[in-house]
């Protein structure tokens, strides 16, 4: 019966959330609601309830997670500072002359901008509204220019340093040591934001090339599809092109290079990337009062957001666990034929189709914590793990009809471009996407050989 109603529990969150609640007044109050349904039905013990201060104190204490609004501001002042544009105008001067160069800027700031801002909303509205109406002003197939941008404004996803990673971390590490424990093992290893870092940057820039690839071949084969820029013959001096490259990149590598040489946390590598983008917008006058203001509310808004789901997850899963949920998912996930490949099939499969309707925040929190330790007890390695759901939840974020990048692109896109030319002008990115979560199941040294060089 408990585990019954721990299924019925799951099913109406998505039923509350479709009908347009909020996410984590959605997850707190069907939680608590079924809480007291069953407190009179004698299935729930009020007690598990008691944990609840606990876990909110741990999530104010926990230094990880301070990670999550100093990222924000780096992406949000770095959107802010027109960084981006001044990228892709350089970008685009190096490459225009050659066919399919426009696309392979796109590409490559869209890569930048990931690993700037980590913020998929952000990547694919800022390179819409800069690049979209350039390349079809020089003749590029609709199709070909709204799927590489959507597929560019997902690395944010798999590119590091990317908030979803810092989330997939936090809930990882929790989720490994419960295996663990569970298992007997009293002196649990662990796994941090620095390991998923590190396990995420050849899989992330392999994807990159993946795409690079692609867009290639379809400008030699169907060069009409992606014409060269002609407009474009001013030259770009060897000194404009470092001025634009190298502040993004050293500030790139600042943030990663001190986490993966272990001079740095992620928080504190998140506070000298917040810095960093500062003085990038002081050094090109963009940092006024007005927009560290607007930066500061983009970035208390969104962090409020992670945070407040974070707590309605809390109360979800401490309820869900009261019902039985736990036991009853790791029973379902043991029985399933095929063992330990069956059981990572189908938790794929299911979080590929919630990314249709839950944002990556929410399936972290409330997801992850339910089937990881499941799956991480059947002896997976927890950086190729989180690495496979990063990558399959930019799958799913790219898949019609309810991806979220084609959503966002679509509210940004002119009229001339349908709905169904971004739908098939992303088909050839998801085969990519998937192709790539092939090769990391067949190679999980794809994501664990760095990491284990890195910190042994």
């Amino acid at each position: 019966m408990n585990g019954g109603m721990a299924l019925l529990m799951f099913a109406s969150v998505f039923l509350v959330l479709l009908a347009g609640y909020p996410v984590a007044f959605s997850l707190a109050g069907t939680a608590l609601g079924f809480a007291v349904v069953g407190q009179l039905m004698g299935n729930f013990d009020v007690a598990f309830l008691n944990a609840l201060p606990n876990r909110l104190y741990g999530i104010m204490t926990n230094e990880t997670l301070v990670a999550v609004p100093l990222f924000v501001f780096m992406g949000v002042m770095l959107e802010r500072s027109r960084i981006a544009e001044n990228l892709l105008e350089t970008m685009s001067a190096l490459f225009g002359r050659l066919r399919g160069g426009l696309g392979i800027s796109v590409m490559l700031v869209g890569m930048l901008l990931a690993a700037s801002t980590g913020i998929v909303g952000a990547t694919v509205v800022t390179m819409g509204l800069m690049s979209l109406p350039t390349m079809l002003r020089h003749g590029y197939d609709p199709r070909i220019a709204a799927g590489a941008i959507c597929a560019s404004g997902t690395l944010g996803q798999i590119i590091p340093p990317s908030i979803v990673l810092v989330l997939l971390g936090d809930v990882l590490s929790s989720a490994y040591q419960q295996a663990q424990l569970d298992q007997g093992i009293y002196a649990p290893e662990t796994v941090s934001v620095g390991d998923l870092f590190a396990g995420a940057l050849i899989p992330g820039l392999l994807l990159v090339l993946l795409y690079l690839a692609y867009l290639v071949a379809v400008a030699i084969r169907r060069p009409q599809a992606m014409p060269v820029a002609a407009e474009n013959d001013r030259e770009v001096s060897a000194a404009r092109a470092l001025q634009a490259l190298m502040p993004p990149l050293l500030l790139i590598l600042a943030v990663l290079g001190s986490i993966l040489g272990g001079f740095a946390t992620p928080t504190e590598a998140a506070s000298v990337g917040a810095v960093g983008a500062m003085l990038l917008a002081v050094s090109r006058r963009r940092c006024t009062v007005a927009v560290l203001r607007e930066v500061v509310r983009s970035t208390l808004r969104v962090s409020s957001m992670v945070f407040l789901i974070l707590i309605g997850a809390a109360v979800f899963s401490l309820v869900f666990r009261g019902f039985g949920g736990d036991e009853l998912v790791e029973h379902l996930l043991m029985q399933l034929p095929g063992g330990v490949l069956g059981a990572m099939l189908v938790v794929m499969l299911l979080m590929f189709l919630l990314g249709f309707v839950l944002d990556f925040i929410e399936i972290t929190f409330v997801v992850v914590p339910i089937v990881g330790p499941v799956l991480l007890a059947m002896g997976l390695d927890p950086v190729w793990l989180g690495i496979m759901i990063a990558i399959n939840l930019q799958t799913s974020f790219l898949t019609p009809p309810f991806g979220f990048a084609l959503f966002y692109l679509r509210g940004v896109a002119p009229a001339s471009i349908t709905t169904r030319d971004i739908y098939r002008g992303v088909v050839p990115f998801i085969g990519i996407q998937l192709l790539m979560l092939g090769l990391l199941a067949l190679w999980p040294a794809l994501a664990t050989w760095l990491p284990g060089l890195v910190y042994g």
